[in-house]
């Protein structure tokens, strides 16, 4: 039973960790529209945890808003994404500098208008 117990644990415990990238690296929690995030951002790279659960997610669906979440934290553009509906690993494109904005630690964001597949969004530090 110990065990079962303890491995319960070290699995709930991983679930906001981030990669080794990251370890060192403050996150920023970012609300958008149903998803919330933990982004970290280190130099030119950045990582979206996902914290919510959704019904069955796949990447095509929640990518958009990880999108947002990081270029919103980071104030640099993201060039390339990768990684499932839980953990998105990108690399930046700061517009030649070599560290990103600085940022809030909490931010609360909507989706005010979608278009095809764009949406103008709205974010306020909390």
């Amino acid at each position: 039973m110990k065990r079962l117990t303890a491995a319960m644990v070290m699995a709930l415990v991983g679930c906001d960790a981030p990669g080794p990238e990251f370890r060192d690296t403050p996150a920023t929690r970012i609300h958008i529209g149903k998803s919330s995030f933990d982004i970290r951002v280190k130099g030119t790279r950045a990582e979206a945890i996902r914290l919510n659960t959704e019904y069955a997610p796949r990447l095509a669906a929640v990518a958009p808003r990880g999108v947002y979440a990081i270029e919103k934290v980071s104030g640099c553009r993201v060039r390339r994404i990768e990684g499932d509906a839980a953990v998105m690993r990108a690399w930046l494109d700061c517009g030649g500098r070599l560290e990103p904005l600085p940022r809030a630690f909490e931010f609360e964001c909507s989706i005010d208008v979608v278009y095809e597949s764009f949406a103008d969004l709205t974010c306020e530090p909390i």
